[in-house]
């Protein structure tokens, strides 16, 4: 029988009991590999679980991981160098090395099966591999590796758009190269990634470490050029650093829970495959640290469940960040439900927190504002969207002390702080804050609209995965988007402010001269009284609130009582015709017996408050209609039903604002506007309601007071104008601060304040910035003039670093000249002397880690992967044997 005949099915292959037949015909099919296979007898089982596998083969990475650091260094410093880019090289064994390993190589545009040499003095054969430019997937026998420019590519791929994942990337790679996407490539090429970002990580540390970079707070304290770099007699800025904070619940990862058999009360746990790797970053605070903060009992600040009346922050219960009755089934679902995060005013990234299993909870801001003044010391500010309330937590938290010695100040955004209180907003406005010059601090917000992208490839991620993917992009976004796009920051904030001086100038002058004004301390005069205006009209005095209740019992009692009277006078009698109808005239009777009975109880309930409250208010004889107490607080009770009318509309207002802000936003799905726009028709609806119920309470008040219509409403964008409608006991019209023209004025006097306070620190942080420019690259050049002569492959790396900052000068002294241009530009474009302290004799680069001996792991390994590979090598041999019988001839 012909095995070619088998094979395209013009002969049956008979199959007997005894069988068989299929050995013999893998036999001639492979030949001498299946002998050789076959002589090597059953293998022995192998009870070794996925998890097992995984954490053996990170640590012999991470055994070997000093040798295939120098061996990247080689190679990255031998390519740069050399006239050929080739992945693939035509003779990689010419005889001279002392053996060789053969393996397929996964490029862009093509796949390989390469042979490379191995010298005598290469430690494994993986950093032989590395140091000729691939990356292997496996520590020890490895049979397929990744080429680092294929890597790289990823890495800047996804960096520059984080939606592209591995399993994309390598299905790009399939369809360009005329294969079939098989799972085990991804996981083949996720191994491969791992590995090279490690190596580029520990490559930046010893880069570090020789640049005298590498202290706790180094990368924090000089994390933005125009915040942190600080010169010799430059002016003093009120606020040393401008930062904003904020939570962010978008890049959650779904918590891979243990089978049902652990009990409730326990914390679920995971079962994501572990990898051993942690992520060392000085940009993530780890949960220890964070947990030191967490607050005694179970009452957070700045969640829903906190927020008293008695909290004498104006704000206080009406922010309600991650409403924790909202939330609590989340937290089943996800380990990590997002991260909180603290940006400069520029943008850059200073630190990052998870948010585990929980909402936006007190510690995290605590730990971040901890750790900033830690590194920065006095003369921070701090933007946060409940920074009202949150000042009141962190004056009674174990921070206190140190706040009140740094004068630590907690502002609000601009955006979030248009929907505070009116008596908020003068305090922590930005409008208001001297020395904020024109910074809204709300950057997070900007960030988060970027890095959201993140969410869909961190959802199922392993939480290793998720920190290294976050950590990674955020990075990346400080150099390529933040420090490349500074100077136009720079020039973007300092025309505002020469336009906002420009106009302002033109306008307040006008405005002055019809309001009869000449001094501009009266605006700060005027915004103080506003403030203790405000001020007197946010709570009720106690006295009178038992009175408005005394007044509201009287009614329950007196409708109560004729309500018992009805009852009473009423009475049925009945004369039973016959026996039929007696049974039903009895049941009539026994529930008119009840009635009687329900309502005498509420009578006697509504008396006893009654009395309760004549006690407490030292009343002699029960108010009637007609005497001038009953009236007085039947005022009392309108005003109040009035000012609650005014804030159910005002709320309904608010979140009005927020979901059309939201439905314009870059970003926003389409599924998400729908929802957005349905939520905005039901908002309007209940807006309309509140406005009807609105007017009839300010129609009922002595004398009334003024109505709204929908169109006003609707219009509102700041939401101090409801304030000014809270005065019940006297026109607030007469007061000068409270026109329209007059708050128009005020505004535009403070905002040209701000303009100007912009212009003083963006003249400071040009300085900085231009200074910074020279500073780094000679510090860099001579570095790397002096480590070349010691390493010349760590020399190079110093070089690309330098280069990397390099390649933005242009564009910055090119927009730094625009703004010398422009008219009325009061700063200087010399650099200064820089005030931080300079960084010490250079350090000898790292001698080798001597190596220790892991031939135990090596030999575990070995017998593992023997398996593998002689199978991988089986289905090969049978795969092209195959492909070749089936060739037409």
């Amino acid at each position: 029988m012909a095995l070619e005949d088998v094979l395209d099915g013009t002969e049956q292959l008979e199959v007997s009991n005894a069988r068989g037949e299929l050995t013999d015909i893998a036999q001639e099919l492979l030949g001498e590999l299946f002998k050789d296979y076959s002589r090597k007898g059953a293998q022995r089982k192998d009870y070794r679980t996925r998890r097992d596998r995984i954490l053996r083969r990170n640590e012999a990475f991470d055994q070997q991981l000093p040798a295939l650091t120098q061996a990247y260094l080689d190679w990255s410093y031998t390519w740069t160098k050399g006239k050929s880019k080739e992945y693939f090289p035509k003779s990689a064994d010419n005889g001279s090395s002392a053996t060789s390993w053969t393996l397929h190589v996964i490029d862009v545009y093509r796949t390989e099966k390469v042979t490379f040499g191995m010298w005598a003095s290469d430690l494994f054969i993986t950093s032989a591999l590395m140091r000729q430019g691939v990356v292997p997937c496996s520590p020890i026998h490895p049979t397929a590796a990744v080429t680092i420019g294929a890597l790289e590519l990823f890495r800047i791929a996804q960096l520059r758009s984080p939606h592209f994942s591995v399993q994309a990337f390598v299905k790009t790679l399939c369809d360009l190269q005329g294969v079939i996407f098989q799972r085990y490539l991804s996981r083949q090429f996720s191994i491969a990634f791992d590995l090279y970002l490690q190596i580029r990580g520990r490559v930046d540390s010893i880069v570090s470490q020789v640049l005298q970079w590498d202290s706790e707070d180094w990368r924090l304290q000089h994390a933005c050029a125009a915040c942190t770099y600080k010169l010799t007699d430059e002016p003093e800025l009120k606020f040393k650093l401008l930062y904003a904070m904020d939570g962010n619940d978008s890049l959650k990862r779904v918590l891979r829970r243990l089978p049902d058999e652990i009990a409730d009360n326990y914390p679920p746990l995971s079962h994501d495959l572990p990898t051993g790797q942690i992520i060392t970053s000085s940009r993530y605070l780890c949960r220890e640290y964070v947990d030191r903060f967490a607050m005694a009992g179970s009452k957070d600040p700045v969640s829903n469940e906190s927020a008293k009346d008695s909290d004498p922050n104006p704000c206080a219960g009406r922010w309600k960040n991650m409403d924790d009755a909202k939330t609590k089934k989340t937290w089943g679902v996800y380990d990590e439900t997002g991260i909180f995060m603290a940006v400069c005013c520029h943008g850059t990234s200073l630190l990052i927190a998870d948010m585990v299993q929980s909402g936006e909870r007190a510690k995290y801001p605590l730990a971040v504002v901890s750790k900033l003044m830690a590194a920065f010391g006095d003369g921070l500010g701090g933007g946060y969207d409940i920074g009202c309330q949150f000042q009141t937590t962190l004056a009674t938290s174990t921070l206190g002390p140190q706040v009140r010695d740094l004068n630590h100040t907690c502002l609000v955004g601009a955006f979030h702080g248009h929907a505070h209180r009116c008596l908020c907003q003068l305090s922590h406005l930005t409008l208001y804050v001297e020395g904020l010059g024109l910074e809204d601090l709300e950057t997070c917000e900007r960030t988060f609209s970027k890095s959201n992208a993140l969410a869909s490839t961190l959802r199922y991620a392993t939480a290793f995965h998720r920190q290294q993917a976050i950590n990674a992009y955020f990075e990346h976004n400080d150099i390529f988007e933040i420090y490349a796009n500074l100077t136009n920051f720079l020039f973007d904030n300092y025309k505002q402010a020469l336009t906002i001086i420009h106009d302002s100038k033109a306008v307040l002058t006008n405005l002055k001269r019809d309001l009869s004004v000449d001094d501009d301390g009266i605006f700060h005069r005027w915004l103080e009284e506003e403030k203790k205006y405000l001020e007197g009209l946010s709570r009720e005095p106690p006295e009178e609130t038992l009175h408005m209740e005394y007044w509201q019992r009287l009614g329950k009692l007196d409708a109560s009582s004729q309500r018992l009277r009805e009852i009473v006078d009423t009475w049925n009698v009945f004369e039973p015709t016959d026996s039929t109808t007696y049974g039903g005239d009895t049941r009539v009777t026994r529930q008119n017996e009840t009635l009687r009975r329900h309502a005498q109880e509420n009578y006697d309930k509504d008396l006893l408050v009654v009395q309760e409250l004549e006690r407490k208010l030292s009343v002699s004889q029960r108010w009637t209609p007609e005497d001038k107490e009953w009236q007085h607080a039947g005022r009392l009770v309108a005003n109040r039903e009035y000012r609650r009318a005014l804030d159910t509309l005002e709320s309904l207002v608010v979140a009005r604002l927020f979901e059309l802000t939201k439905m314009n936003r870059a970003g926003t799905g389409y599924k998400l506007r729908k929802h957005i726009a349905k939520a905005l028709q039901t908002r309007s609806a209940a807006i309309k309601v509140a406005l009807d119920r609105y007017n009839k309470c300010a129609l009922a008040m002595r004398p009334p007071r003024q109505t709204l219509h929908w169109e006003q409403v609707v219009e509102y964008a700041f939401l101090a104008d409801f304030d000014l409608l809270r005065d019940t006991c006297e026109n607030v019209s007469q007061r000068p601060w409270a026109h329209p023209t007059a708050r128009f004025t005020m505004d535009t006097y403070f905002k040209m304040c701000r303009a100007e306070e912009e212009i003083e620190r963006l003249n400071v942080e040009i300085c900085r910035v231009i200074t910074y420019m020279r500073d780094e690259e000679h510090f860099l050049r001579t570095c790397e003039e002096k480590i070349n002569n010691i390493h010349p492959a760590l020399g190079h790396q110093i070089s690309q670093r330098r280069k990397l900052h390099l390649r933005f000068n242009g564009s910055h002294l090119k927009r730094l000249h625009d703004i010398a241009m422009l008219p009325g530009f009061a700063g200087t474009l010399i650099p200064g002397v820089s005030a931080l302290k300079g960084p010490a004799p250079l350090q000898p680069p790292p001698s080798q880690i001597s190596q220790r001996n892991v031939l135990d792991s090596i030999q575990d390994l070995e017998e593992e992967e023997e398996v593998e590979c002689e199978a991988e090598e089986a289905s090969h041999a049978l795969q092209d044997l195959l492909e070749v019988s089936f060739d037409p001839v």
